[in-house]
């Protein structure tokens, strides 16, 4: 396969999740994750000076995607 017929990759999380999303997006699709004691700092914002928030994650998140009505 020659560069020219190389699919893009996915380079970051956003691009992972937005492909994904678009992806299911219609298909009636579930995606759902499980966190056991997942902590996360979450940035205000970019950049150095950034506060953050603490989060902690114990269980599940189900995403559901569906076509607007």
């Amino acid at each position: 396969m020659s560069d020219a017929e190389t699919p893009d990759e996915t380079t970051t999380w956003p691009e992972l999740a937005i492909g994904l999303y678009d992806r299911l997006t219609g298909r009636n699709a579930e995606i759902t994750y499980e966190f056991e004691d997942m902590e996360v700092d979450v940035p205000s914002k970019t950049g150095e000076d950034a506060d953050y928030a603490h989060w902690r994650l114990d269980g599940a998140l189900t995403i559901t995607t569906r076509e607007r009505e």
